[in-house]
């Protein structure tokens, strides 16, 4: 497997300036970049297959084993406060369980009962979307999940980095992310987890745009968990609406912090209207405000939303 192979370049590179390592290093985040890139094709055909699954009512499972299972579980993990994504339409597959999060658990990756049991366990069927992620293309935990919820009818999308191995063979769709051998042998923590992180976190957040979860380039489906997050909602609101941060403040009240109903109720909805409203729209804020007749945000000042830390810190 390319991931494992030993490359002829850093065959020495334990006797390297530490400066020329580190640029070495660096320009194999350049190549992971560069890998996701060639895939976003297949990205984008899984991204869309997940989305109709998804719209229905079904859960997100992400899959995996050592690293990889770790970011995996960081990309889930990630989507309850950032779209407000149910936690009981969310599981979390790890390899050895939550210790494994914090350490390595000896085995786990090879524990192909547990993996079957575990899909069957949480009832995975046709209504779910399973992604499965190994560097390798063939952890034994991680591609059982695969071929258990498949045979359950989940929708599966496996990403490896290898080329023709049983997770990509076998999943609806695969992602193949071509990143050749590690500057340390085997270490797919580098470049090949790169390539993966960058893969689920553009996945999700693209299917919670596709399901409505985002509007005019904003979380308007966050949870605001902290006090960051308050100030981010309002100055959200803000934006939207141009109304004043007292005025938002309310809605935000009124709303129990959600933004969505908060728009409209700044557009005159009651609270149940708001409700409704957005429930027939499938939680489409965009579709529900042209239901209401209201047109487009009036991206009241920029400068609010900039000062309440627009970007994830």
């Amino acid at each position: 497997m390319s991931t494992e192979r030993p490359s002829p370049r850093y065959s020495d590179i334990d006797v390297w300036e530490p400066s020329d390592i580190i640029e070495a290093m660096i320009e194999g985040q350049f190549t992971a970049v560069a890998a996701v890139r060639a895939a976003r094709f297949a990205l984008a055909d899984a991204t869309l297959a997940a989305e109709a699954r998804l719209r229905n009512g079904g859960r997100l499972v992400y899959v995996g084993a050592g690293t990889s299972g770790r970011l995996a579980v960081q990309d889930g993990a990630e989507l309850v406060p950032t779209f407000s994504w149910p936690q009981d339409r969310l599981l979390l597959l790890m390899a050895g369980g939550k210790d494994a999060l914090l350490q390595s658990v000896e085995g786990a990756e090879d524990e192909v009962e547990q993996a079957v049991r575990l899909v069957q366990q949480h009832e995975i069927d046709v209504n779910d979307v399973l992604i499965a992620v190994a560097a390798s293309g063939t952890t034994p935990f991680t591609l059982s999940s695969l071929r258990e919820a498949k045979k359950r009818g989940a929708l599966t999308i496996g990403i490896a980095n290898n080329r023709d191995t049983p997770i990509l063979a076998e999943a609806d769709y695969p992602i193949f992310l071509d990143t050749g051998a590690e500057p340390i042998a085997g270490s797919t923590r580098m470049k090949a987890g790169t390539a993966q992180r960058i893969t689920l976190n553009v996945f999700s957040s693209v299917v919670m745009i596709l399901l409505g979860r985002v509007y005019d380039g904003l979380m308007v489906d966050l949870q605001a968990v902290n006090q960051k997050l308050v100030r981010r909602s309002e100055s959200i609101l803000r934006r939207l609406t141009g109304r004043s941060h007292e005025q938002a403040c309310e809605a935000l009240r009124q709303a129990n912090g959600n933004v969505k109903l908060a728009v409209l109720l700044l557009h005159g909805c009651s609270l149940q209207q708001a409700t409704n409203v957005l429930d027939r729209a499938r939680g489409q804020l965009r579709a529900a405000l042209a239901a209401i007749g209201k047109p487009a945000p009036t991206h009241a000042d920029l400068s609010d939303l900039t000062h309440a830390g627009a970007s994830e810190g």
